[in-house]
C-alpha cells in the first residue's frame, strides 16, 4: 500500500470539504503557468475591443513558446497574475464542486451504496453549477489578471482587491458575475467529465482487481478524468474565456461570442489552446485527485487518533 491507508469510518462531509478546497490549492500552486499560458492562447486573435491583453503585441506559438513569450517580455512574474484569486476560487469553488459531491450522490440515489451513471451525472451538474455561484466573481477577476500584460504601459488592476473594486465601479455588480452562464455550463460539463470520468476509472480498475486503492489507482483515475475533460469541456471554456475578459458592450451574450469567434475565426477557434488546457487539466487533475485522497485519509487518521483512549 502506497500513501496512508483507507480508515475504517468513511471521510466525514466536513473532511470532504476542507479537504478539496485545500488539495485544489495545491494543485492550483504548481500548475498555474499552465492556466495562464492557455488564457493567453484563447483570448488571441480577440478584437482589440477586449480588455487589454498583450500591450507587448507579443505573438503567441504553443504552450511553451508562450511560457518562454511572457517570461521574456513580462518577467517570470506574470506566470502567476491573478494567482491570489485563484486560490480564493479553488478554495470556495472546488470545496463545493468537488467536496459535496459524494453528498449530493448519496442524495440522488437515497443513500444507496450503488450509484448508477445518471446518478453521477446528475450529483456532478448540481455541485458544479453551485460552485459557480458561490464562486464567479473570483474567476472573474483570476482571467482578467491573466489576460493583462504587464509590459509596455500600466497595469489595468493593481490588486486583487483593487480589481474588485474597479469591476465593480465601472461594470457594476453585474460585472463582477459576467460569464455566469457559460461558467455554469462549462462547469457542469466540467464537473460530470471530471468528477464521473473519475469514478468510473476508479470503480472499474478496483472492481476489475487490476489495481488497489492506492497512489497507482488514484494516478491513472485522475489522469483519464483529465484527458477526457479537455476533450469534452474546450469549446465551452474558451467561450467562457472570451467573454469574461471581453470589453463592457462587446458582446451581446456568450452565445454571440461563440458566432462571433465561429464566424471571423473558424471552428478551430474553439480548441484555441487545446495542448496547455490539456497539460493543466491532465497535471492539475492528477495533483489534485492524488492530493485529495491523501488528505481525506490523514486527516480521518488524525480524527481517529485524537478521539482514541489513552
Amino acid at each position: 500500500m502506497v500513501g496512508f491507508k483507507p480508515t475504517e469510518v468513511p471521510p466525514t462531509a466536513t473532511v470532504k470539504f476542507l479537504g478539496a478546497g485545500t488539495a485544489a490549492c495545491i494543485a492550483d500552486l504548481i500548475t498555474f503557468p499552465l492556466d495562464t499560458a492557455k488564457v493567453r492562447l484563447q483570448i488571441q486573435g480577440e478584437s482589440q475591443g477586449a480588455i487589454r491583453t498583450s500591450s507587448t503585441g507579443a505573438q503567441y506559438r504553443g504552450v511553451m513558446g508562450t511560457i518562454l513569450t511572457m517570461v521574456k517580455t513580462e518577467g517570470p512574474g506574470s506566470l502567476y497574475n491573478g494567482l491570489v484569486a485563484g486560490l480564493q476560487r479553488q478554495m470556495s469553488f472546488a470545496s463545493v464542486r468537488i467536496g459535496l459531491y459524494d453528498s449530493v450522490k448519496q442524495f440522488y440515489t437515497k443513500g444507496s451504496e450503488h450509484a448508477g451513471i445518471g446518478s453521477r451525472l446528475l450529483a456532478g451538474c448540481t455541485t458544479g453549477a453551485l460552485a459557480v455561484g458561490v464562486a464567479q466573481p473570483t474567476d472573474v477577476v483570476k482571467v482578467r489578471f491573466q489576460a493583462q500584460a504587464r509590459a509596455g504601459g500600466s497595469r489595468r488592476y493593481q490588486g486583487t482587491m483593487d480589481a474588485y473594486k474597479t469591476i465593480a465601479r465601472e461594470e457594476g455588480l453585474r460585472g463582477l458575475w459576467k460569464g455566469t452562464s457559460p461558467n455554469v455550463a462549462r462547469n457542469a460539463i466540467v464537473n460530470c467529465a471530471e468528477l464521473v470520468t473519475y469514478d468510473l476509472i476508479k470503480d472499474a480498475l478496483l472492481k476489475a482487481h487490476l489495481m488497489t486503492d492506492d497512489l497507482p489507482c488514484h494516478f491513472t483515475s485522475a489522469f483519464g478524468a483529465g484527458f477526457c475533460t479537455t476533450i469534452i469541456a474546450s469549446p465551452v471554456d474558451v467561450v467562457k474565456t472570451r467573454y469574461m475578459n471581453s470589453a463592457s458592450g462587446q458582446y451581446a451574450s456568450a452565445g454571440h461570442c461563440a458566432l462571433t469567434m465561429l464566424r471571423k475565426e473558424g471552428p478551430q477557434a474553439f480548441y484555441k489552446g487545446f495542448m496547455p488546457s490539456f497539460l493543466r487539466l491532465g497535471s492539475w487533475n492528477v495533483v489534485m485527485f492524488v492530493t485529495y485522497e491523501q488528505l481525506k485519509r490523514a486527516l480521518m487518521a488524525a480524527r481517529a487518533s485524537r478521539e482514541a483512549p489513552f
